[in-house]
């Protein structure tokens, strides 16, 4: 009857009230739990040819305007490294820093032309002046990708000398030499203001490369054609994939509030009831 529901709602209400309690004491939160995330640190310096030769028609549609596209898509499929730029032909210049910003270096790939600087091919000094720009990097991994189509016949610093400074300073250097085998078509200037085209040889340096790639633990690739060329940027993609541990934390909400709330709302309906509704019944 009433009378023994009513004995039966104080003791079941306080019940009620300490279950909340006890919930709001072990201060319950909503979150994610924390993940280990591995992403990729390194720092690349792309070293390339803009000699006269580097017109030659052999890769399309010539040599420096496929590497400059292969270039740029390298760029493109890189995460959370620094890429920097150096160009050569008879010195070497810097042509973008090493940042983070890839729009920044594919702009300045594609402002890459011939006769930029003297001509000639000072191989070395390439390899030397991204060497430099690597000296004070902290990354995991320190790499120098150099594309060439001939032999070094310029500069104060000669290839090997500057593989050996690379791998003082712990720098892998990838060398891809760029050209078809036998002879290339070439446009020259034909005296009169014009361009004529003649049958130029083919001559990379392939043991020096060879042996600079050596030296510092990187590879020696050879890029008969623009697909070549593509593959050998990919495989070097692959090849260069440092993973860092990166801790995600995640932040925590308290819930605790929520269940105190409603055992203070049964404590305070139970002393209600006790003193209005259930003083009344016999």
């Amino acid at each position: 009857g009433p009378g023994r529901l009513a004995a039966l709602a104080p003791p079941l209400l306080r019940g009620l009230a300490l279950t909340a309690l006890i919930v709001a004491l072990a201060r319950p939160q909503t979150g994610i739990s924390t993940e280990n995330v591995l992403t990729e640190g390194i720092d690349i310096v792309m070293v390339l040819d803009v000699s006269s030769s580097m017109l030659a028609e052999d890769l399309e549609p010539n040599r420096l305007e496929a590497v400059k596209t292969v270039a740029a898509d390298f760029v493109a499929g890189r995460r959370n490294d620094r890429i920097g730029l150096v160009a050569f032909a008879g010195q070497a210049f810097t042509q973008a820093p090493l940042t983070f910003d890839y729009t920044v270096v594919q702009s300045l790939a594609e402002e890459l032309e011939v006769g930029m600087i003297e001509d000639g091919t000072a191989v070395g000094m390439g390899l030397a002046t991204a060497v430099k720009r690597l000296q004070a990097s902290s990354a995991e991994s320190k790499v120098v990708v150099l594309l060439t189509d001939g032999s070094s016949n310029r500069g104060e610093i000669g290839p090997v000398t500057a593989a050996r400074m690379a791998q003082a300073l712990g720098v892998r250097v990838y060398t891809i030499g760029a050209g078809s085998r036998g002879t290339a078509r070439v446009p020259v200037p034909d005296g009169f203001g014009g361009t004529r085209y003649a049958n130029m040889r083919v001559e990379i340096d392939e043991a020096t490369l060879q042996e600079m790639a050596d030296l510092t633990g990187g590879r020696y690739f050879r890029a008969t054609d623009t697909e070549s060329l593509r593959e050998i940027y990919a495989e070097i993609d692959e090849l260069e994939r440092t993973e860092i541990e990166v801790e995600n934390f995640t932040q925590y909400g308290e819930e605790f509030a929520i269940p105190l709330g409603v055992g203070f709302l049964i404590l305070v309906t139970e002393l209600g009831l006790a003193h209005t509704v259930l003083r009344r019944l016999p």
